[in-house]
């Protein structure tokens, strides 16, 4: 094979692709098969090779590194092939070599490969075995930081795995969530693709698609990528591919015209020279990307501009390198020279001193760079294993022959460097053999008609796993007018709704739903409604909580005024009702209905119209109490007045027979009595439940949503309902009685007036209790007040205005012949 060789008392292989692609060819099996034909010189890559050719001679250089000893090498081509890769892999690991070496030369002690990450898992997979360390200056592969497969790889470009985590911190970063992804089809493209997809999901981001593309593949597979790229919505693209790649879609791209992406690079092609036209600039400018730590490499340019194919004839590459730099073929002793060649031959006396040439611009060097870091990485383990002490320290003999060197030693060695270069740069690699993670943020800006990566930011990661993200927001030139692109599937819910995941479609694509009743959503975004507090209820917009309305009976309402004023009135009559009974006490009419018990019912009445106005207001703990045992004790005592009349109206009655001396025995102390003692029971009752359990003010939500109902809890319904319970028994009672004298011969007969007030009171509570337990809100106050009322002027008016009727319009009827009923 084709290679760059030096001997040396120490060997150093090199694995490039300075060729981008190999020429199949079909095996006849009539002759020897031909040697690999590779095509596309690479002028990158041939500068890495020159790079690891000036690092080595720099070393030998340097009296503090491997002093005494020289460093040699044999670089070979892979034509970016993993075939050709292995097949460079097994012809340095061998002893017979194809060249013309020496038979004494050193086997090699550590290989720097490759490019490509697939052809790197060929040279690991094939020489890790043998314990032979591997440095990688441009493989990303996160596959390759497995120690139990490849044990002996090292390398000096960060892993893609923290390039994931930093092209899905800048995704983030600029909200794009709807992106496209292009990656290329090798171990490179499609591990990158899958560490990314890992990172942004973990983000809410999504992956579109993901296409793929390669160098070798025909033009209708490229096609079908730009379809998928055209039929998308998404306006972001990130781009995981070699250059080689990548250029056939570029190209491609640009053809079509299609200009509205924004495109993100990873360090592969984001700084190749190769794509960095103004051609391609048409849909590629302002592309985003990451990549490797820039840096000048002093006496380089001069170095570069110094080869010359005429210096060593039998160096390869140089030839093809010269052919393009300076435009002619040279004529070389031994070399036979194609007639075919479309360029002039050399006359001898070209140079490369004045060349402005990218190719020697050796200020912004990034994977040369790592190249030049690999060397000196491998010089630093093997000065430790041969003289047992780090580069420059002082100078002793060494401990270890050099025919005693062994890989396996070498990597161990490698393992533990830990050296800072003449640039500054601490050089390190971790249990998994990848250095830290530093990245440039480059950006694709057209100036004076060329294509310049601009540094505008850098990623850098940290000992915990975290990382630091800075960007010049400001100096980004963007693909598309003057600022931050927009890439989403489903515009971002407003607030008030909340996402609704549309089936079949990543989680980025939904529907916005405006949020139930009750819930609100404050940010836009937002993936699910909150609940509002339970005294509060969401807005008209969902968009915040604001109080419920506070529902009571009030004193200003129209219902509330219109109890006021009935109660008042109720109370105002029986107190007029009161003033007349005492006014005309001595009349017969009086005298013939208990003047003391009825005036102690018209009181009882005026306490039960004024009771209902404690219903009415804003309930608290006072008014609770006070309400329904003020209720109790007042109609206990109305109902205990009545029934003191009715068993009077019952003894007299009883009286009518003859020997009956009951009239004697029921006088006005026994009255007393029977009304004491029946409240009495009413009051212990109340004084009981305001004991155990007493009524409460209370917030009640289940009527409305949208309301807060206060209201008085009774706190016990037992208590409550007991002291219905008890006014309804005295009230059956007096109701019992009342009927079974309702006949009586006088034409005042007092128990027909008792009948017809009780069987009032009793339709009136008995159609309380279900309207009592339907009515909502405020109206089941309103309800209780109702039957207070209405139960009262029943008995107002069925028991008084009979008399008032008589004392005020028929006074001539006020006589004790007329209210006895005696017509004979």
């Amino acid at each position: 094979m084709p290679s760059l060789f030096k001997q040396g008392d120490i060997m150093i292989g090199g694995i490039f692709p300075v060729f981008n692609k190999e020429i199949n060819s079909i095996s006849t099996f009539n002759m020897e098969p031909s040697g690999v034909k590779c095509a596309l010189f690479d002028m990158r890559a041939f500068r890495w090779t020159q790079v690891m050719i000036f690092t080595i001679e720099e070393i030998n250089r340097d009296p503090s590194l491997l002093p005494n000893l020289t460093l040699g090498y044999r670089i070979l081509n892979s034509c970016s092939s993993p075939t050709n890769t292995l097949r460079a892999a097994l012809s340095l690991a061998s002893t017979t070599e194809e060249t013309n070496l020496t038979s004494c030369s050193p086997k090699i002690s550590a290989v720097i490969a490759e490019a490509g990450s697939s052809q790197s898992l060929a040279v690991a997979g094939t020489l890790g075995p043998f314990n032979m360390p591997i440095v990688s200056y441009f493989s990303t592969c996160a596959c390759l930081s497995d120690r139990a497969k490849y044990p002996t790889f090292f390398r000096t470009i960060p892993s893609d795995y923290f390039q994931a985590k930093a092209l899905a911190a800048l995704v983030n970063h600029f909200g794009w969530q709807w992106i496209g992804a292009i990656q290329s089809d090798n171990d490179y493209g499609r591990n990158a693709i899958q560490a990314f997809t890992e990172e942004v999901n973990k983000l809410g981001i999504c992956v579109a698609f993901v296409g793929t593309v390669k160098r070798t593949y025909g033009r209708d597979k490229i096609l079908d990528v730009v379809e998928l790229i055209k039929s998308s919505t998404v306006k972001v693209i990130l781009a995981f591919s070699p250059e080689g790649d990548f250029t056939p879609l570029m190209k491609e791209v640009v053809k079509q015209n299609i200009t509205g992406i924004q495109w993100i690079g990873s360090e592969a092609w984001i700084t190749a020279p190769q794509p960095s036209t103004p051609e391609i600039y048409q849909a590629f400018g302002g592309a985003l990307g990451f990549a490797l730590q820039k840096m000048a490499i002093p006496n380089l340019e001069q170095f570069l501009k110094g080869i010359n194919p005429f210096t060593d004839p039998q160096a390869a590459f140089v030839k093809e390198f010269w052919e393009i730099m300076v435009g002619c073929t040279p004529v070389l002793p031994g070399i036979h020279m194609s007639t075919e060649g479309r360029n002039k031959m050399c006359r001898g006396n070209e140079t490369l001193e004045n060349s402005r040439d990218v190719f020697f611009n050796v200020t912004q060097l990034r994977v040369s760079y790592n190249v030049y870091k690999g060397v000196y990485a491998i010089a630093n383990a093997l000065h430790q294993l041969i003289f047992c002490q780090p580069a420059g320290e002082m100078r002793v003999k060494p401990c270890l022959n050099l025919s005693d060197i062994q890989p396996k030693e070498v990597a161990y060695h490698l393992q533990k460097v830990n050296f800072r270069n003449q640039m500054g740069d601490n050089v390190f690699f971790d249990e998994n053999g990848d250095p830290p993670a530093s990245y440039d943020i480059i950006n694709w800006q057209l100036k004076n008609g060329q294509v310049r990566h601009v540094t505008l930011g850098h990623f850098t990661s940290t000992v915990n796993g975290d990382y630091k993200l800075t960007i010049q927001e400001e100096n980004i030139v963007w693909r598309k007018e003057k600022m931050v692109p927009i890439s989403v599937c489903s515009n971002v819910c407003p607030v008030g709704t909340r996402k609704a995941q549309i089936k079949g479609k990543p989680t980025c694509c939904f529907d916005c739903i405006p949020c139930a009743d009750g819930t609100i959503a404050n940010s836009t975004g937002s993936a699910d409604c909150t609940l509002c507090p339970q005294e509060y209820w969401s807005s008209h917009l969902k968009n915040e909580c604001i109080p419920k309305t506070v529902e009571y009976l009030t004193y200003f309402e129209p219902m509330g005024i219109a109890l006021t004023v009935v109660s008042l009135l109720g109370a105002i009559l029986s107190l007029a009702t009161l003033g007349l009974f005492i006014h005309y006490r001595e009349t017969p009419v009086i005298k013939a209905s208990n003047t003391e018990l009825s005036c102690f019912l018209l009181l009882s009445l005026f306490l039960c119209f004024l009771c209902s106005l404690t219903f009415i207001g804003r309930p608290t703990v006072w008014t609770c109490m006070l309400r329904h045992t003020a209720f109790g004790v007042t109609f206990a005592l109305c109902i205990s007045c009545i029934l003191g009349k009715t068993i009077v109206v019952v003894t007299a009655f009883k009286a009518t027979i003859p020997g009956s001396k009951i009239a004697g025995n029921f006088g006005p102390l026994q009255q007393r009595i029977i009304v004491c003692s029946c409240t009495l029971i009413q009051i212990v009752i109340c004084i009981l439940w305001l004991k155990l359990n007493p009524p409460f003010p209370d917030m009640v939500f289940r009527y409305s949503n949208e309301k807060i109902i206060l209201e008085c809890n009774t706190g016990s319904e037992a208590a409550f309902y007991a002291v219905l319970g008890y006014i309804g028994v005295l009230a059956i009672i007096c109701l019992i009685l009342a009927f079974l004298v309702r006949k009586l011969p006088d034409n005042f007969n007092e128990a027909k007036f008792i009948t017809f007030s009780m069987l009032i009171f009793c339709a009136v509570w008995i159609t309380f209790i279900p309207a009592y337990v339907s009515s909502p809100g405020k109206f089941t106050v309103a309800v209780e007040i109702f039957a207070i009322l209405s139960s009262s002027f029943g008995l107002l008016i069925s028991i008084f205005a009979p008399k008032c009727y008589i004392i005020l319009i028929k006074p001539e009827k006020n006589t004790k012949r007329h209210v006895m009923g005696k017509n004979v």
